[in-house]
């Protein structure tokens, strides 16, 4: 049997790691981002997914829960390109007040992102903040990344750029 890319629930290496760093909160001028050690089961993405759209037809299959900031907003990888690994999947943002966006085109990518001290959150709702540079994470980045090093910005515009109908497809989900 060949297992599909909607099947995978591998925790990649790269974010097994982020889940062992240090996310200052600073009080707001540092991350609001929670990473997981693991992915949410299939169970409670559905559960989720159901809720966050009011849409009970949903199985949430396309996601891959990694993390949440302080108010329930989820960050997840979106299997979107069909055949290709978890690495190679968007990154996306969900707020829990209806904030959405696309993060980055890989995680590579958001590896760079957070190496830029950008969480899931404020790289989806303020990606023209100032750069905060997180050392450790940028060591991070670097041992696991398969991309160059690419400012924040560019990595959120770029993935943005890719992916520009993703707000509205998934609003047009909503029930």
């Amino acid at each position: 049997m060949t297992e599909t890319i909607t099947d995978d629930r591998r925790f990649p290496p790269a974010l097994a790691e982020v889940a062992t760093a240090d996310f200052p909160y600073d009080d707001g001028d540092g991350f609001d981002f929670e990473p997981y050690d693991a992915f949410d089961s299939a169970e409670e993405t559905a559960d989720w997914i159901r809720d966050w759209t009011g849409n009970r037809e949903l199985d949430g299959a396309a996601y891959r829960v990694f993390g949440q900031d302080g108010t329930g907003g989820l960050a997840a990888l979106w299997c979107v390109r069909p055949g290709l690994p978890l690495t190679e999947q968007p990154v996306v943002f969900l707020g829990s007040e209806g904030e959405v966006g696309v993060v980055a085109g890989n995680l590579s990518d958001f590896l760079w992102v957070l190496a830029d001290g950008y969480g899931p959150m404020e790289a989806a709702t303020y990606p023209d903040r100032d750069v905060r540079p997180h050392p450790e994470l940028a060591e991070l980045a670097a041992r696991h990344a398969t991309t160059p090093r690419r400012p924040a910005r560019a990595v959120i515009e770029g993935a943005k750029a890719e992916f520009p109908t993703f707000e509205d497809d998934l609003f047009a989900l909503c029930r």
